[in-house]
């Protein structure tokens, strides 16, 4: 093993660490459903149109001039990407930690030193993955997010997104259950009743649903709902009722596939959140492209990517930037990571919601 601090920690080697480890961890579900973009800058266009039914061609008299259609309600939108970054700093202390463990010949403690540092950096590079999660998870839920940092960095900096400015989206394509048929009336209510409305609405302007979102509290009560219980077992007998059964008898009557996503993460305050309702809330969509998941050029990327003295940067998941800064005095390796990014939400007419107040 090297002596030299340096060596040992760098962005090469903090990003094929990451890559090694991030192979076995679990997929975020909007990962899959919004995939990864590279652009350069700061500047994310997308087009925005709501879903129209097919207008009649206009009848027209021989050779006469063709009237000009208006393309409806079609827009560019634009605006401007977040930016985000963190660090973590190997100090003098860990350093000396490290020569006590070489001079003892204890390689195999100081190699797991090294990887606990390596861990740090690869904290820091999960939590750029939940920043896209939020986002994306919140974009279909209610098409506006806001992500600000924790009141004790001493910073005040707020990223407040509306897709659904003027609510369009909201009066069109949402369903607002009360009284007894909110599912958490399990006598009473019809989920499958309400997702085959959203299915009949969704397939008259072209669009075929066949996917949808649900939290763990929400597939209890649809577990628990007498409609679907009555119809899997006329007989009574529930002793043995699965999930999957239940997931097999919706996608019999309504062609839905519910996918249950119960994930987790801190938020920049260091409170524990669920990145999708576990409540009140089902979203559902189509195989067709819902966006993109679009990553800006960092400053570490644009400016120190090509190489400067003391730093090193390194790029993973399409445009996260993983920078090394080496100082003599005190000798302390700081780990940066950044990124920008913001999603794209071009098939956001073709996403549904149903949900219920709790």
């Amino acid at each position: 093993m090297s002596n030299n601090i340096f060596d040992l920690v760098n962005s090469n080697a903090i990003a094929a660490y990451y890559q090694q480890v991030a192979g076995a961890s679990q997929p975020f579900l909007g990962a899959s459903l919004f995939p990864s973009k590279k652009k350069l800058g700061l500047k994310l266009e997308w087009i925005k149109g709501f879903n129209e039914l097919p207008v009649a061609l206009q009848p027209s008299a021989f050779d006469a001039k063709p009237q000009l259609r208006d393309r409806g309600e079609v827009s560019l939108e634009t605006t401007r990407m977040p930016f985000f970054r963190e660090s973590m700093r190997l100090g003098e202390q860990e350093r000396q930690e490290l020569l006590m463990f070489q001079e003892a010949n204890h390689s195999q403690y100081a190699m797991s030193a090294v990887n606990k540092i390596f861990d740090d950096a690869t904290n820091l590079i999960n939590g750029s993955k939940v920043i896209p999660e939020i986002m994306r998870m919140a974009l279909l839920v209610s098409g506006t997010f806001t992500i600000q940092s924790g009141s004790y960095t001493g910073e005040a900096v707020n990223y407040t997104y509306n897709y659904d400015p003027n609510g369009d989206w909201a009066t069109a394509n949402k369903t607002t259950l009360t009284g007894n048929d909110k599912w958490d009336d399990h006598d009473n209510s019809n989920p499958v009743k309400d997702i085959m409305e959203v299915v009949r609405k969704a397939s008259s302007y072209g669009i075929n649903i066949n996917h949808a979102i649900v939290g763990a509290t929400t597939w209890a009560h649809i577990m628990a709902n007498k409609n679907i219980i009555g119809a899997i077992y006329p007989l009574g007998n529930t002793q043995n009722l699965t999930d999957a059964q239940v997931k097999e008898y919706i996608f019999n009557q309504t062609g839905v596939r519910f996918h249950i996503y119960s994930k987790m993460y801190k938020d920049t305050s260091k409170a524990d959140q669920y990145f999708y309702p576990q409540d009140g809330a089902c979203t559902l969509f189509s195989d067709q492209s819902l966006g993109n998941t679009w990553y800006g050029t960092t400053p570490e990327e644009a400016d120190l990517l090509s190489g400067v003295a003391g730093v090193d940067v390194s790029l993973v998941d399409t445009g996260v930037a993983i920078l090394v800064k080496k100082e003599s005095l005190p000798v302390n390796i700081i780990t940066s990571v950044s990124e920008i990014v913001l999603p794209s939400f071009e098939g956001m007419n073709g996403v549904y919601n149903i949900a219920y107040a709790v």
